[in-house]
């Protein structure tokens, strides 16, 4: 019965070899689906419901699942060639009229990757392989929607999948133990994602939650690449620690002075601009938090900054970037997208339709 809480992955920088079972890491909203005839709840990993907003997965679950399971995946949303992490995101939304309409719009698919029971019989205590043979025998006739995901036990396979199925938009590998149980909330398996460096222009930055006039600390620092004469706004650079975010403050100070005029985002400082296609904007309202302060600070854009990131959706970046060094000997006219690394393309459908590689 929900909930119940996913089992979890450790990161690793390379690829594991020994007995393991890999898969792609997809990128979506992990779900544990819970089946009873008509009955149907989607489980988020923290445990909160996302039934209601993904209408046509539950059709497809009565539709092709067995009366009576509870299965590990993960939520996606296919668009063209490539998986669209955006065009999830903005499923959750509070409107029934918007979940239906975005439903027929952008149809979300459920990649399954393992099962936690079948009938009357729980299979946590099986190890991983048994669990996946029985899996696959449940769900041999699924099709899209639903798919059952690409699998190889062979770790040169899983290295070049590492490398190829990015441009289809998934997110590294998974390595899984095959005598392992299934362990909820228990980091058992191994995640290997993508990390790459970046030279990016720091724009701005925001003030932290718990900045005050006495204590001023910064929050996140606002990050642009260049496109031709556009200073795209590619995401921000957070998480320091309270000393660091204190730092920070005589650090960019110098760069605060005359900063609006001729700023390339002089039109959106401190105004509330909406997301379009696949800018976000500073200022944009944040989806998860409508009384959110998103009002930032402007500076000259001459910092250089160095990143770790981990990919791109669209033209920004997926995750928070993480700061690494300052570049005092680069010129931001150089923080152009050139720079980064693109991914291979690949067909999106062959990944969906791979079932076991050898």
């Amino acid at each position: 019965m929900p909930p119940v809480k996913p089992m979890l992955a450790k990161a690793a920088t390379k690829v594991p070899e020994g007995d393991f079972f890999y898969e792609p890491k997809w990128d979506g909203f992990r779900c544990i689906v819970f089946r009873d005839g008509d009955e149907v709840e989607l489980g988020s990993r923290n445990e909160r419901p996302l039934t209601r907003y993904f209408p046509e997965v539950v059709e497809a679950v009565k539709a092709q699942l067995p009366e009576r399971c509870v299965l590990d995946g993960e939520i996606v949303v296919p668009r063209g060639d490539r998986l669209h992490f955006e065009s999830l995101l903005q499923r959750i939304h509070p409107a029934k009229s918007r979940v239906d309409k975005l439903a027929a719009e952008t149809p979300a698919s459920f990649v399954a990757f393992d099962v936690l029971a079948l009938g009357d019989e729980s299979l946590l205590e099986l190890p991983f392989r048994e669990r996946q043979a029985r899996m696959r025998q449940a769900l041999a006739g699924a099709r899209a929607p639903v798919h059952v995901t690409t699998l190889t036990t062979d770790p040169a396979v899983a290295r070049r999948w590492f490398e190829e199925f990015e441009g289809a938009g998934l997110d590294g590998v998974v390595a899984k133990p095959a005598d392992a149980p299934y362990s909820p909330d228990q980091r058992t398996m191994t995640k290997v994602k993508h990390v790459r460096t970046a030279d990016v222009v720091v724009a701005g930055f925001r003030w932290h939650k718990t900045s005050t006039p006495e204590n001023p600390l910064v929050g996140s620092l606002l990050l642009g690449l260049w496109r031709g004469d556009h200073l795209q706004h590619i995401g921000v650079a957070a998480s320091f620690t309270t000393k660091r975010r204190a730092e920070l403050v005589s650090e960019l100070e110098p760069y605060r002075a005359d900063a609006v005029s001729g700023h390339p985002w002089q039109d959106w400082a401190n105004a509330q601009v909406e997301a379009t296609g696949e800018q976000r904007m500073p200022g944009a309202q944040s989806r998860w938090n409508a009384g959110k302060d998103l009002s930032w600070v402007p500076l000259r854009p001459e910092l250089v900054v160095e990143i770790r990131y981990d990919q791109l959706e669209g033209e920004r970046l997926r995750h928070t970037g993480q700061f690494q060094r300052w570049r005092p000997d680069k010129d931001a006219a150089d923080c152009t997208y050139d720079q980064l690394d693109v991914p291979v393309r690949y067909d999106l459908a062959e990944v969906l339709g791979g079932q076991q590689g050898s």
